[in-house]
């Protein structure tokens, strides 16, 4: 089901770009959203997995397209978004509800797409927790030209893999995760269930894991091999706080990397419950029943 009721507001100053979002229950973050991409993008999708909130009535309002889709896995609610929405912009930013482009950001995509710089752009997203900017920065992909990009097929932890040469922009994109630690447990206990049940199932990772490979691949491989470390919940507790900087944040930081040692702790009991209990009961309508969030 496809509804817009009104244009998104365009002006001279408006990139080329198309914003691509999904949603679930998103009513928390689509007014700052909306308000940080007026401007700037030149037309803005919403792809919404039936929220019972007031998303898609705020993105309406604001001139968003928004299309109703049945969720069920990320990587597929993506692969639909860029192969289905009528995107008419030459550029094609990825973009999460609960992120917010900066101004230097906003200056450096121009300045790339009037350049005609590569075929696509990554950044850094720069972590906030409880109301406080993390010192921990991801290098992601983001940006595309239209039609050269398609989503790793994955229920969840999703990736972009764009044809040509992808640049590397200076700003940064802000990520403010939940907006209290109820909201983050519930998401992290959804998205730690969806991670279990693809180790049940032996699902394929995003990449071929190669311990020289690419960021992604190599990646991939810590992934394939973390559970034969010994002591690796602590060794990711060490890893968040030290390794990506947690610890600039102080209390917030330590709070934080403790908790991401928790979130892999409770990955491996339930795929150790669902594999005692032979798959009898697997939750799979927690499994589907994700934000829109990246972990």
């Amino acid at each position: 089901m496809s509804m817009q009721e009104r244009p998104w507001p365009r002006d001279a100053y408006s990139l080329p770009l198309a914003v691509v979002m999904l949603s679930l229950n998103e009513e928390h973050n689509m007014a700052d959203v909306l308000a940080n991409l007026k401007g700037w993008a030149g037309e803005v999708f919403l792809v919404d997995s039936f929220s019972t909130d007031r998303t898609v009535e705020l993105a309406l309002g604001a001139g968003v397209h928004v299309v109703q889709r049945k969720f069920t896995g990320f990587g597929d609610q993506w692969n639909f978004a860029l192969n289905e929405l009528p995107i008419s912009m030459p550029w094609t930013i990825k973009l999460d509800p609960d992120e917010r482009v900066t101004p230097e950001l906003k200056r450096a995509v121009a300045q790339a797409i009037a350049e005609g710089k590569g075929d696509g752009f990554r950044f850094a997203r720069r972590l906030w927790f409880m109301g406080r900017p993390l010192g921990v920065r991801q290098d992601l992909t983001r940006i595309w030209k239209t039609g050269r990009c398609r989503f790793s097929d994955v229920l969840v932890n999703e990736h972009p893999l764009v044809q040509g040469a992808v640049v590397r922009l200076t700003g940064e994109l802000e990520h403010h995760d939940s907006p209290d630690l109820e909201h983050w447990y519930a998401k992290q206990n959804r998205y730690s269930t969806a991670e279990a049940i693809g180790s049940l199932r032996n699902d394929r990772l995003s990449e071929d894991p190669r311990v020289l490979g690419n960021a992604l691949q190599r990646r991939m491989w810590l992934k394939a091999h973390y559970r034969k470390l010994p002591f690796r919940y602590f060794l990711v507790f060490l890893y968040c706080l030290f390794g990506l900087g947690a610890w600039r944040a102080g209390r917030v930081g330590v709070m934080w990397a403790r908790l991401r040692s928790d979130v892999y702790r409770m990955r491996d009991y339930k795929l150790t419950e669902m594999k005692l209990r032979r798959a009898e009961r697997l939750p799979r309508k927690q499994a589907h029943d994700l934000s829109s969030e990246t972990s």
